[in-house]
C-alpha cells in the first residue's frame, strides 16, 4: 500500500510566484494546490488539509497574519513556511513568534525553501 505525497498549500496573490513555486516543489516529488487569497486557502480547509502551506505575508483582504493567526488556533496547526517580498525585523518577529517554521524572502532560494518544506514535514505525524 503506498502512501500519498505530502500536500503542500501554496497561499500567494501572485500568480508567477504560485506557477513557480508549484512547479519547484511538484519537482521535489510533492502534491501542490495553489491559493490566490487568504480567504480562499482558509474555505479550503473544510474539505482538505495539507501537510504544510507557503504562506505569503502580503495580501489584500486576509493577509498571511490573519490566516497564520488563524492556523494557530486550530487543534492540530498546520506547518507553515512565511515567504515575503517585504522584510522586516518587525515581519519577522511576528512571523515567527505566530508559529512559522520558516521565514524566508523573496525572491525565494530554491534549496533553501525545499529544505523547510521537508523540515516541516518532517514534523507532521502522518
Amino acid at each position: 500500500m503506498s502512501t500519498a505525497p505530502p500536500l503542500i498549500a501554496i497561499v500567494d496573490d501572485e500568480e508567477a510566484v504560485r506557477r513557480a513555486l508549484k512547479r519547484l516543489i511538484r519537482s521535489a516529488g510533492l502534491e501542490v494546490e495553489t491559493f490566490d487569497s487568504g480567504a480562499g486557502f482558509l474555505d479550503s480547509l473544510a474539505s482538505r488539509r495539507p501537510d504544510c502551506v507557503v504562506l505569503d505575508l502580503h495580501m489584500p483582504q486576509v493577509n498571511g497574519f490573519q490566516v497564520q493567526s488563524w492556523m494557530g488556533q486550530m487543534r492540530d496547526p498546520v506547518p507553515v513556511v512565511v515567504i515575503t517580498g517585504q522584510d522586516s525585523d518587525e515581519n519577522h518577529q511576528r512571523a515567527i513568534e505566530g508559529g512559522a517554521m520558516a521565514y524566508l524572502r523573496k525572491p525565494v532560494d530554491e534549496q533553501v525553501l525545499l529544505a523547510a518544506l521537508a523540515n516541516a514535514i518532517g514534523r507532521v505525524k502522518r
